[in-house]
């Protein structure tokens, strides 16, 4: 057969597919209708008769379109998947079984026309226009019938939209209309730009609200009335906001603070609190009544942010229940104001705080599995105190262990087991010798950490860690964040090497810088930006940056930044100097209600000085793997274009080098129900500051992108609502380490080949997202 006629035979196939599945989703769709009526699929807006652009005109369009009612069934690809499924499945005798999830789960039932009102969406349609400022606006509308199948169309002809000539505020002799007139230059009606009801209602809240800053506690934006006048003027409305005349008088009145009420141990199933008169504690000017004597009273001093006598604000209202939530040890936090009975115009404030349970155990048991052929398990058991002296600090107390096994594969048998403990403790303040206020309604903590793991590979070697950190967590608002460890020390000592990884260290000497003993400490700074839980903005950022001073104050005490040729030692061990910086930059670009593009490029360099001559080993960076560059297996890229070659042991070293750059985009769908589905490419590499004769080709040149690794592939992750499983199937683009001009791969891609999908292809399951 020719290859004209074959392709003819291919176009028939799908052409009769097409018709087939329009006859099936379609026309049977129909049938099942109840007699006489009709199948809604959906209704159309046009603007007639009007002046606007044409890119007013489709955006009008677009927003009225999207308030007629009912919505039609869904489709997909212009058919209706989910009614033909409603109904083959009939009518269900009995609510389980097949039948009933087909018809109620995966089926939905028809909109009829019957359901639709067309005068009904004409007066919406209306209502919408003549509140953007298109007064006296014509709807009119229409259906056209076919096949049982029936469409609703809607012509709407607006006139001339009407602008705003002037905004006048409240010029009376209350108190209150002195405020607003001293905030009118933040007005958001502005003169020149259309009438619109929607910012009306907007500038009465930014009223009320600033009202709340100045003690109105009583007031809303109901009392405000905007008198609108459109009788003069061409296609222009004069807008007068005035304070409507039956404003009650307790919410024209400006309130302080007079009593302030906490009660700690208060139960949510009791309809009053029952104290004792010993119960009672006063500390400054809080009123403490705690029944358990459960807390110190400075907590509730640096979580209040109301003083007596303080005009009301609704700023630091709001500021001292976010500070009560996020002390992390009530489960319920209420707030009460009342009228005080002593004094005229004053509040007393109540907070009643349930509590969370003080101690409690939390047991994490995970699986997981990474691009290079290790599958394990790990189990953490934690033991919590939420306020261990009384003054809402945690002391947390956990073990942990766990075990990765490569069954196949070069590490075949050279399984990986690792156990631990690690104690912190978290203060909610500042611990300083002198005090810290801060003005965020995020409580600032001090985290003190103390953590050891032992880890085993076996046939290899083993290493002792030691870990202790002193430091601040505090978060300028919900965008920023940060994190300064003024002690950050680790002792790294090795245990068991056996005579195997010996031998393979006289062949690679890069293997001994595993094992060599490591003492590091120095201030580390993080900071994070990020504005991705804006889910209406259609770009977003994330960014991280890191900051690691090893060695730089020990440095100047033993001279070791000046000396040459000596390694100072500590407790016989060298320490560690280096500046390392990170930054892992994000953006996510929505293209859709379920669709997005995200990026993110991350950029590294590691200078280590004075007492080191390279980064410490668990210090360095590492790309490939199931969050990195996923056509390569994990921390088996570089440093540069260099290749291990130089064993023909099964050990395989992981690769890490002083310098990283890695970049990755991917294009994200929901596909359906809870699937999604993910195309992404992935490239980076790592290099070295200096030249390592053991390692060539990997220190850095001025031609360090002719060693970038390229990959790319495709994903499905599972968005179960409590985590996200992950499988993303990668494979290579570009090889760093071929010869030059053998670098790119593409050519040599081929699915059906076996040997090249057991060397190349690259599955990684993971929880999560990869960035």
């Amino acid at each position: 057969m020719s290859k004209k006629h074959s392709n003819m035979k291919t176009k028939c196939i799908r052409c009769f597919i097409a018709i087939s599945l329009f006859f099936v989703f379609g026309c049977s769709n129909t049938k099942y209708l109840p007699k006489g009526d009709l199948l809604y699929t959906g209704g159309s807006v046009t603007i007639k008769d009007t002046i606007i652009t044409k890119k007013e005109k489709k955006e009008l369009e677009a927003n009225l379109t999207a308030l007629l009612r009912p919505l039609p069934n869904k489709q997909f690809l212009g058919l209706r998947p989910k009614l033909w499924f409603y109904n083959i499945a009939g009518e269900p005798k009995k609510q389980k079984g097949i039948r009933y999830w087909l018809r109620t789960k995966v089926g939905e039932p028809p909109v009829l026309f019957s359901k639709v009102d067309l005068d009904y969406n004409a007066s919406v349609l209306r209502n919408f226009t003549e509140n953007k400022g298109y007064f006296k606006t014509r709807v009119s509308s229409d259906s056209t019938v076919s096949n049982k199948r029936v469409t609703a169309e809607y012509t709407v002809e607006p006139k001339r939209q009407y602008k705003i000539k002037s905004v006048t505020f409240p010029d009376d002799s209350l108190a209150m209309s002195r405020i607003i007139g001293r905030s009118s230059r933040r007005s958001l009606l502005k003169v020149g730009r259309p009438y619109d009801l929607d910012v009306i209602k907007a500038e009465r809240e930014r009223i009320d609200a600033r009202l709340k800053e100045k003690g109105y506690y009583y007031f809303n934006p109901d009392y405000i009335l905007a008198q609108v006048d459109s009788t003069k003027g061409d296609y222009e409305v004069k807008i007068r906001l005035v304070i409507k005349a039956d404003t009650p008088p307790k919410a024209l009145t400006s309130y302080k603070i007079n009593k302030i009420v906490v009660y700690p141990n208060f139960t949510l199933s009791k309809d009053s609190v029952k104290y004792r008169k010993e119960d009672i504690v006063q500390y400054k000017d809080f009123t403490i009544i705690d029944t358990a004597n459960t807390f110190n009273p400075r907590v509730f001093d640096r979580a209040i942010y109301f003083k007596q006598g303080d005009l009301y604000n609704r700023k630091d209202h709001n500021l001292t229940l976010n500070r009560f939530v996020n002390l992390g040890t009530f489960s319920f936090v209420k707030n009460e104001f009342k009228l005080s009975d002593s004094l005229p115009n004053t509040l007393d404030t109540y907070y009643y705080l349930t509590l969370l349970p003080k101690k409690f155990i939390r047991v994490e048991v995970l699986g997981k599995t990474n691009s290079a052929s290790y599958t394990g398990s790990e189990i953490n058991v934690n033991w919590n105190n939420r306020n261990l002296f009384g003054g809402a600090e945690l002391l947390t107390v956990s073990v942990f262990g766990g075990a990765d096994f490569q069954l196949s594969g070069a590490n075949s048998g050279k399984n990986i087991y690792k156990l631990g403990t690690e104690t912190s403790l978290t203060w909610p303040r500042f611990v300083t010798p002198f005090r810290i206020e801060g003005s965020s309604e995020y409580v600032p903590r001090t985290k003190a950490t103390l953590r050891y793991e032992y880890q085993n590979r076996t046939q290899l070697y083993a290493l002792n860690s030691f870990q202790t950190s002193f430091g601040y967590l505090w978060k300028e608002n919900i965008r920023k964040e940060h994190q300064l460890n003024v002690i950050d020390v680790t002792y790294v000592s090795p245990n068991h090497v056996t005579a195997e990884y010996l031998a393979d260290i006289k062949e690679d000497e890069s293997l001994a810088k595993v094992i060599e003993k490591q003492l590091i400490f120095g201030p580390t700074y993080n900071f994070t930006y990020t504005n991705t839980m804006q889910k209406r903005k259609k770009n977003t950022f994330y960014f991280s940056g890191d900051l690691d001073l090893a060695g730089n104050i020990t440095g100047l005490a033993t001279g070791a930044n000046v000396k040459k040729n000596d390694t100072i030692k500590i407790f016989d061990v060298p320490f560690s100097q280096y500046v390392k910086m990170r930054g892992d930059f994000r953006h996510y670009l929505k293209l859709t209600k379920n669709s997005e593009l995200a990026s993110r490029i991350i950029l590294g360099i590691g200078i280590p000085y004075g007492n080191s001559g390279a980064l410490p080993t668990s210090k360095q960076f590492v790309v490939g793997g199931t969050n990195s560059i996923r056509a390569f297996r994990a921390r088996s890229i570089g440093p540069g274009s260099y290749l291990n070659t130089k064993t023909d042991n099964s050990f395989l070293p992981d690769q890490s080098g002083d310098l990283k750059l890695e970049f990755s985009t991917e294009y994200r769908a929901k596909l359906f129900s809870i699937v999604r589905g993910a195309v992404f490419v992935d490239a980076g590499n790592i290099w070295l500051m200096n030249a390592d004769p053991n390692k060539p080709g990997g220190e850095i040149t001025k031609d360090f992108m002719k060693d970038i690794a390229v990959g790319a592939g495709a994903g499905l992750r599972f968005d179960l609502s409590f985590f996200v499983l992950r499988t993303d199937l990668a494979f290579p683009l570009r090889k760093p380490y071929l010869p030059q001009g053998d670098r790119w791969v593409i050519d040599d891609i081929n699915f059906g080949s076996g040997p090249w999908r057991k060397e190349n292809l690259i599955l990684n399951i993971a929880i999560g997202y990869p960035f």
